[in-house]
């Protein structure tokens, strides 16, 4: 993804904290998310989709953070990973309309989203650095579902991931199974109206 890894924030365990009385019953990837992000670039692009069921989680489980009962923790709390990575041959444009209905979608089916403060508007049609959203669904004061879509100029990857967490689990997470590392110079806050 270049030389800057894209990836979630140590700010995001307090970013999170803030929407933790935000809570819907049902917890789904929205309809016709996976649509949208296949027509999200101006270019076709080559695409790998593969996902860490239950089983797989366990057996990995044992090597994140060297078995530390944080990491195991966070292991536990996951039901699936799936990560779908885009490859594009020349830099891609990201269509604003298409990523508009995907904010909306996720918006209107009760999921909070998270951008990164240093990234502007501008920048995410056409990023030269990647840039991350964050998608978050909630379920009392659980994360049941966590998405995040990384833009970068020639790659593009979504990781989705299901479970019981708690936001310093994703922290444990970072690095492995296709979650971005935490970042310290990202500053992930609620993204403004519209975006």
């Amino acid at each position: 993804m270049g030389r800057r890894r894209c990836a979630l924030s140590s700010a995001l365990v307090f970013a999170v904290a803030m929407f933790v009385g935000a809570s819907c019953a049902v917890a789904q990837q929205p309809p016709g998310v996976s649509e949208a992000l296949a027509h999200l670039s101006d270019q076709p692009g080559t695409h790998v989709s593969f996902t860490f069921d239950r089983s797989m989680l366990e057996f990995a489980g044992r090597f994140i953070d060297n078995g530390t009962p944080e990491g195991r923790r966070a292991v536990d709390a996951l039901t699936s990973i799936t990560v779908d990575a885009y490859h594009y041959p020349r830099p891609a444009f990201y269509t604003p309309e298409v990523m508009a209905s995907i904010v909306n979608t996720y918006h209107a089916a009760g999921w909070k989203h998270l951008v990164d403060a240093n990234g502007g508007p501008a920048a995410g049609a056409s990023p030269r650095e990647p840039i991350t959203d964050l998608w978050f669904h909630f379920r009392g004061i659980e994360i049941d579902d966590v998405t995040v879509l990384v833009r970068g100029p020639r790659t593009m990857n979504l990781i989705q991931i299901s479970g019981a967490l708690r936001p310093l689990d994703l922290v444990h997470l970072g690095g492995h199974f296709g979650i971005p590392r935490v970042d310290p110079n990202a500053v992930m806050v609620p993204a403004p109206d519209g975006r």
